[in-house]
């Protein structure tokens, strides 16, 4: 069962992956909108575009999106990684309300196939020693990538509630 606040998770994405309202390209070059979608690999669906007032693709890069499409698509966003990491990690449901945070945090800023590869992070999780894989995340490509969040993930991994 999904323990933590939705609205406040959209909150910190805000803050931590940014919300621009134009395509953009991300760090590796990736074609993105909103808050951290992904217009590569996800793009935006047929009925999203009709949701959000646009005809196709092609108006998006044209014309951008609002705030409030941004926060719809971030919200769609959100429960695909929230159903992919529990069928991935079941015992992600288990957790207390901040280390889901922490694990939806790192599984939308990298994708959930890339979370999986901590191993010894999800070994450590599995065996509730969470000292360990708080280490286990400080030990990684992904934390010497986002830098001070990933000091600020752990702790919370860490200590949870």
């Amino acid at each position: 069962m999904i323990k933590y606040d939705r609205a406040n998770f959209v909150e910190n994405l805000v803050h931590h992956e940014g919300l621009v309202l134009n395509v953009y390209q991300d760090t590796l070059g990736i074609d993105t909108i909103g808050i951290g979608r992904n217009l590569q690999d996800r793009g935006i669906s047929d009925e999203e575009l009709a949701e959000i007032g646009l005809p196709n693709i092609e108006a998006v890069y044209e014309r951008g999106i609002t705030d409030d499409n941004a926060i719809y698509l971030a919200c769609n966003d959100i429960v695909i990684v929230e159903e992919e990491l529990a069928a991935a990690h079941p015992c992600v449901l288990e957790l207390d309300a901040e280390r889901q945070l922490v694990l939806m945090d790192m599984a939308f800023n990298m994708g959930v196939p890339r979370l999986k590869n901590f191993k010894n992070m999800w070994a450590a999780i599995h065996e509730q020693d969470f000292e360990t894989a708080s280490k286990e995340m400080l030990d990684s490509r992904w934390s010497k990538q986002v830098g001070r969040r990933s000091v600020i993930l752990s702790a919370k991994m860490r200590d949870g509630i």
